[in-house]
């Protein structure tokens, strides 16, 4: 699959999964890629999560992830967790998640 295939595929699945529910469906057209990261991983399933990385480099979804995943806290923290596990092989994830976690929330608050 191309990587523009890819994306459309996911922004569908995305759209069925109502993750656009504050949008009108039918505006959304291309959705920013750290924003595309974001939603995967919150709203789809392993497969989907494992088709980012057919689109986007290893560091592009890692940094998205921290960026936009992470700092949503203990609602997401089992999440974050997995994800910090399975795909970025972190030795002690919990521990990795609340220290990433800490250091956004820190840099958000200074600038």
């Amino acid at each position: 699959m191309q990587e523009n295939a890819i994306k459309q595929d996911l922004i569908k699945r995305l759209k069925q999964a109502n993750a656009f529910w504050s949008y009108d469906v039918g505006s959304i057209k291309d959705v920013p890629d750290d924003i595309l990261v974001e939603l995967v991983i919150l709203h789809l399933d392993l497969d989907d999560i494992d088709k980012l990385f057919q689109i986007y480099t290893y560091k592009f979804v890692k940094n998205a992830w921290i960026q936009n995943v992470v700092p949503l806290g203990d609602r997401y923290y089992v999440l974050n967790k997995f994800i910090a596990w399975w795909y970025f092989h972190m030795k002690k994830p919990g521990a990795y998640v609340k220290s990433m976690e800490t250091r956004i929330l820190n840099k958000r608050m200074v600038a």
